[in-house]
């Protein structure tokens, strides 16, 4: 029998260490747990080429608050959009799915050129949406800036944020339901409007903090997509006589300083160590001054060459991605980021989902890896509704990319080009005469994968 002193001792030393094994053992409250899942805020720039940033290779502007986003974490600098334009490129990254898939072909305007455009008017409700998945998971979810995969014009029945699962919104005119501040009139901007046109991402910036202030006891999941780089360019009030490269110039400058302001922000809430946060565009730049927005790359915004799906690609995440690193190996593609960040933050895929994109949670934490699946790009279903770019930066109507090689090539076989990306990024030499073989075999992928997307009916 063990004497009572020595019984004593024993219940003493387990009362004093009981908090310390359940710690050890994930003995949390539930509403702890909820807290210590990462908050995730996906910013995605709008028109942004792939060197308008300087941790990117860019001398037009000197961007040193998105910079020191790359300084505490990681550069990807083989990142591509889902599309080269705004709407496909935006249902790719919300469902992981190749926008084709749901009938997006380019962006959204009214009936008549959706309908032109072999498109659908809104994105199906049915689609999956990542912002669901994490609402489903317990998050708080926010849609702040530019929607544009439903409403405005004269499409009045697009559904509600709610149905894409999203708790909070504040939109632009291109969207079911557009902020009054910002949309006095049907159009990017007015006079009119409370907030003006230069005032707008510090609009997102600061709705997406009180976002997250008000609900700093639940993990959130926020889309912060400001629309400042897209043209019209509006610097200021005392700058509107200023066009073109300046304009720009003075845009990207003042997006560079609300970027800042809403890392500063998260910083003084103290959720800068427990938020995932990845910086990247939507769709390459137009203009691109000859190639000086995207470091030279061929073509631009409504191409399927590298200019117009080649983005900048930063993220955050305070001891779990390395800080200061650059990945110059790993492809990854937007479609990827929902089975990515729904695996990091551990959130289960439901048995039903049937994504198209690839976990590359490994990869987006510091392990470079290959990426297994091919990539698949289309732009250009017919000569009404995709009449540009023109000359050299119109592409064939799709692409695929596999290993280092990308074919590009009409829907009806015609103008087959072939690259190595990995020795030839510009887009210079085709190789497709040289190399028949590897041509073949992937204009058989091509076409396979072409004939399996839906057509609007």
């Amino acid at each position: 029998m063990m004497n009572r002193k020595k019984l004593v001792f024993r219940c003493r030393l387990i009362v004093l260490f009981f908090p310390l094994l359940c710690l050890h053992s994930g003995c949390k409250s539930p509403a702890k747990n909820e807290a210590s899942k990462p908050n995730v805020v996906i910013i995605l720039t709008d028109d942004m080429g792939y060197s308008d940033i300087s941790a990117f290779g860019g001398t037009l502007v000197s961007t040193p608050h998105i910079d020191s986003m790359a300084a505490r974490g990681m550069r990807f600098t083989q990142y591509y959009s889902a599309a080269p334009i705004c709407s496909p490129s935006r249902c790719g990254l919300l469902t992981g799915m190749y926008p084709a898939r749901w009938n997006f072909s380019t962006y959204l305007d009214n009936k008549k050129h959706n309908l032109n455009a072999e498109q659908a008017d809104y994105l199906d409700p049915a689609a999956p949406s990542m912002a669901r998945f994490f609402k489903n998971a317990g998050y708080a979810t926010g849609h702040f800036g530019k929607w544009h995969l439903g409403g405005g014009r004269d499409v009045t029945n697009a559904p509600g944020f709610e149905q894409y699962g999203f708790d909070e919104h504040v939109s632009t005119y291109e969207s079911p339901d557009p902020d009054p501040l910002i949309t006095a009139t049907n159009w990017i901007w007015s006079f009119k409007d409370s907030i003006k046109r230069w005032e707008r991402t510090k609009y997102f910036a600061d709705k997406a903090l009180d976002f997250l202030r008000r609900h700093k006891d639940q993990p959130c999941f926020i889309n912060l997509w400001p629309d400042d780089m897209h043209t019209p360019w509006v610097p200021s009030r005392d700058t509107l006589n200023q066009e073109g490269m300046e304009a720009y110039k003075l845009v990207l400058k003042e997006y560079d300083v609300q970027i800042g302001r809403f890392l500063q922000g998260l910083h003084d809430m103290g959720l800068d160590n427990n938020t995932i946060v990845i910086f990247t565009s939507d769709n390459g730049p137009l203009p691109s001054f000859s190639g000086r927005r995207d470091i030279g790359l061929r073509g631009s915004k409504l191409s399927c060459y590298e200019g117009g799906t080649h983005m900048p690609f930063i993220i955050t995440w305070a001891g779990h991605v390395p800080a200061g690193r650059q990945d110059t190996t790993s492809v990854i593609d937007g479609i990827d980021l929902l089975p990515s960040l729904c695996r990091m933050a551990n959130i289960p895929l439901p048995d039903s989902y049937k994504g198209d994109g690839e976990d590359r949670s490994a990869a987006l934490t510091g392990t470079p890896s290959k990426r297994n699946k091919d990539m698949y790009w289309e732009y250009g279903r017919n000569n009404i509704a995709f009449r540009y770019p023109e000359g050299r930066d119109k592409s064939p109507q799709m692409a695929v990319r596999s290993g280092n090689w990308k074919l590009l090539m009409n829907a009806d076989g015609t103008g087959v080009e072939l690259y190595n990306i990995g020795s030839d990024r510009g887009e210079k030499t085709n190789v497709a005469l040289s190399h028949p073989e590897i041509a073949d075999e992937l204009k058989g992928k091509l076409s396979t994968w072409w004939q399996g997307l839906p057509k609007l009916k």
